[in-house]
């Protein structure tokens, strides 16, 4: 029997009102999990040293379990998904105008070679290994422009599917990976090569992955160092923006054939908010306080999406993988440290 008058609409009210909050309880309980393996490895990293992402990776993977039972999924998902994006677009709010316009033309120009030589060699390189082109667009991405994160933020707009994600985890262990072994050796090459701290900065903002690696390795040499390592960093963080679309116009058919060009607009959120960030930046209309709080808040986000994509990988899918892809990576950090190395020579940069 309907009911009838006042009743019809209160019913439907508390249907529509206990369907959205079991879906939010549903997120709610995958997204804990992840957000708890966050605070477990940032503890563990500010406390005993480590990349606290690849931390939030391998405690992911080992709760695998999980993203196969009904009750945490859809929060997993989330995770992986719309946290990643928003902690992509506060990424914006590290940097400005001015501070690219400090650096000059030269440092500008050598990153804008850096990433797109790499890029492309890296497809190549890719092919030549009997791997697919889209794993080396990923990690010749990962690897040119900022690590973890822009693997994160490249995989978000290609072709959803369990190819994607496995490429995706793998280039997040390498590039990290990778990234730490050169905070180590990169200051004792600058060290080697007698480059002055200006020099020294421009070769480690240019070469090193990820933005937390730069910062360790520049202030280990001197304050300067640090300085000018983390706006190169930061002007290789901005090519994120012009390398997202080019990966959009890339993989445009592939999206369509699976379905997801109605669900992709011309430009994602994320990348709209991560301009948008950069433009409010540099107008100085973000008080500093809150410019920290967006930067924790990124760091935060990005800890928890990795946490979802390792969850939602298996040891087993990953041991399939072989030596390849790591043969890849390091040709591709081998050849940006050549070309950044040679640009500093060449064009005197820093000096």
């Amino acid at each position: 029997m309907k009911p009838r008058g006042f009743a019809a609409p209160i019913t439907s009210m508390r249907t529509y009102f206990r369907g959205s909050f079991g879906r939010y309880h549903s997120i709610g309980r995958g997204l804990l999990v992840c957000v708890t393996i966050a605070l477990a490895t940032t503890f563990i990293a500010d406390h005993y040293g480590g990349p606290t992402l690849l931390y939030a990776l391998l405690f992911g993977m080992s709760l695998h379990f999980l993203s196969e039972e009904g009750r945490c999924r859809e929060g997993i998902d989330f995770a992986s998904r719309t946290v990643l994006r928003l902690g992509v677009a506060l990424l914006g709010a590290r940097m400005t105008f001015e501070q690219v316009g400090a650096l000059g033309l030269g440092p500008v120009l050598m990153v804008v070679g850096s990433v797109a030589t790499v890029i492309i060699l890296g497809a190549i390189f890719a092919r030549a290994l009997g791997l697919t082109r889209e794993l080396g667009l990923l990690t010749g991405g990962a690897v040119a422009i900022c690590g973890a994160s822009a693997a994160l933020a490249l995989s978000a707009v290609m072709p959803r599917n369990e190819k994607n994600e496995r490429n995706t985890i793998l280039t997040v262990v390498g590039v990290t990976t990778l990234s730490t072994m050169a905070m180590v050796s990169y200051p004792l090459i600058a060290g080697v090569l007698a480059l002055t701290d200006t020099q020294a900065g421009i070769f480690l903002g240019g070469t090193i992955h990820d933005v937390a690696q730069v910062v360790g390795a520049g202030y280990m040499i001197s304050d300067e160092t640090g300085d000018v390592s983390t706006l190169v960093k930061l002007v290789r963080v901005a090519m994120l923006v012009p390398v997202v679309m080019v990966f959009m116009w890339l993989f445009r058919k592939s999206r369509s054939e699976a379905g997801e060009s109605a669900r992709m607009p011309l430009l994602p959120g994320f990348l709209v908010g991560f301009v948008a960030l950069v433009i409010v930046n540099s107008m100085g209309m973000i008080p500093e306080a809150a410019n920290d709080a967006m930067t924790t808040l990124s760091r935060w986000c990005l800890v928890t999406a990795i946490a979802a994509l390792g969850i939602k990988t298996s040891f087993q899918k990953l041991a399939v993988v072989g030596w390849k892809p790591v043969v890849l990576m390091v040709a591709e950090t081998v050849l940006l440290l050549g070309v950044v190395l040679a640009a500093v020579a060449l064009m005197g940069l820093g000096a």
